[in-house]
């Protein structure tokens, strides 16, 4: 199985590049935000756990998103493995993982980091949010997730590094020229 971690600051191409590499290695999509929509959506005692917290304007504790994790991983076990979108962003939740799928009888491939620099990153953003109309890309709150990406996110590549699985790719270019790097990344693990 390949099980792949996306990682990289706002705005580095997590989001068209997961798209591409679902699709191309057929794995199945973990979005950490769209499981807990969907538990909330579906009503399950996770989801109203999860509306709860949500409701509270209180972050759903690491336990229950993992928790949800296991529960997509047990659903779907047979297919090529998964890509992470959006998780883990802390160290504790990088073991938490680690732990979790090692339980399953599976362990995380690869990390595949995409390093862009900070000032593309803002010229990005900040046309993301031309383009599609984003309210959160502003300048003020560019520079506010950055800083919590480095402080925060930003050692969880560590954590990765020390286990001889984090993959640096360059994450400028086109589309198409960052997709070949990180899928001959990938199939060197497949």
């Amino acid at each position: 199985m390949l099980n792949i971690v996306l990682f990289g600051p706002p705005g580095a191409g997590k989001g068209t590049q997961s798209e591409k590499l679902i699709a191309e290695f057929q794995l199945g999509h973990l979005s950490t935000g769209d499981l807990l929509r969907a538990e909330k959506a579906a009503g399950t005692e996770l989801g109203l756990k999860v509306k709860a917290l949500i409701d509270a304007g209180i972050l759903v504790p690491d336990e229950i998103v993992i928790e949800m994790i296991k529960k997509k991983v047990q659903a779907t076990q047979g297919g090529n493995g998964f890509i992470f979108d959006g998780f883990p962003r802390t160290v504790a939740q990088a073991q938490a993982l680690d732990e979790m799928m090692a339980g399953l009888g599976q362990k995380i491939t690869c990390m595949v980091s995409l390093n862009v620099g900070f000032d593309e990153l803002k010229t990005r953003l900040l046309k993301r949010a031309e383009l599609e109309g984003r309210t959160d890309d502003t300048p003020e709150v560019i520079a506010a997730r950055i800083q919590e990406y480095l402080t925060k996110t930003l050692p969880v590549a560590d954590h990765y590094r020390k286990q001889g699985k984090l993959q640096e790719v360059d994450g400028l270019g086109t589309v198409e020229e960052i997709f070949s790097r990180i899928s001959t990344v990938l199939k060197a693990h497949a």
